[in-house]
């Protein structure tokens, strides 16, 4: 009856450890995802500083392209969208670390409860 119990707790372990892995490939594609954005938003600004403020600038909304107000308003625009964004980045990064941390513990359980169910058997 122990080993069934065993082998019921190892396996609910493995599900949890493959549950985590999973949950880590999405926490690290998000951050990817983010490190786009904020390189694509990097590049927008540098070309915003190659332009004077007579040079009419326009945003895409969806699939329109829609005329702005000037330079220094989608400049601020992009700066503030740039901040959250590396906001984001800073919170993937710690969660990303706390799910491998918990990753690396849930693995060596689970390897340290099948070194012993082999070494019992």
């Amino acid at each position: 009856m122990a080993n069934v119990e065993m082998s019921k707790q190892l396996q609910d372990q493995i599900n949890r450890l493959q549950q985590m892995r999973m949950q880590l490939q999405m926490i690290i594609q998000q951050r990817q995802q983010v490190d786009l954005r904020l390189k694509e938003i990097d590049e927008a600004l540098a070309e915003l500083e190659k332009t004077d403020n007579k040079t009419p600038i326009y945003k895409s909304i969806g699939a329109i392209l829609i005329k702005t107000n000037g330079k220094n308003m989608v400049s601020k625009e992009l700066k503030s969208n740039k901040e959250n964004l590396e906001l984001r980045k800073s919170t993937l990064g710690k969660q990303e670390d706390r799910t491998k941390e918990k990753l690396n513990e849930l693995q060596e359980k689970v390897q340290s409860s099948l070194n012993q169910k082999n070494g019992s058997s």
